[in-house]
């Protein structure tokens, strides 16, 4: 049972985070009605969505005014809603799953690396100069962040 409730609340986690993390893009629109199906199982869906809503002004407000404490505050709220969904209804874990499966990009398997041209002028170096937006041995770490991303 321990290890349920662990596997719930690591899943709680990672939706909460991916959820806030999408609050503030154009993507939003999308991914907030699915949540809203979520977490309200067709009833107290206005309010949940007008819940959500305060959420986004609340964390866009946060990170306009380098706010980090209100910010995760949000992230927090959402990751207990979002963990309590998963304990109330057992057929929650797989739909969240599915919902997040889709959200987040599979990161590629093997070594990769983005090659950036550029052209270095006056000055003199003694070394080679190397200068890439990001670099992936295929070792696991944090999701690679790219352009335009948060």
């Amino acid at each position: 049972m321990e290890a349920e409730l662990t596997t719930l609340t690591a899943l709680a986690a990672s939706g909460a985070t991916t959820f806030v993390g999408l609050m503030a893009t154009e993507a939003w629109t999308q991914v907030r009605g699915r949540l809203v199906r979520f977490l309200g199982r067709g009833e107290n869906d206005e309010v949940i969505d007008a819940e959500l809503e305060e959420s986004r002004e609340a964390l866009i407000a946060a990170r306009r005014d380098g706010d980090e404490d209100g910010a995760r505050d949000v992230a927090a709220e959402w990751r207990i809603r979002i963990r309590q969904a998963l304990r109330d209804n057992p057929e929650a874990e797989q739909e969240l799953r599915a919902i997040l499966d889709e959200l987040v990009p599979q990161q590629p398997s093997g070594p990769t690396v983005a090659i950036n041209h550029n052209t270095i002028s006056g000055g003199h170096y003694n070394a080679p100069v190397i200068m890439a937006q990001w670099v992936n041995d295929g070792a696991p770490s944090t999701p690679r962040r790219g352009p335009g991303t948060a």
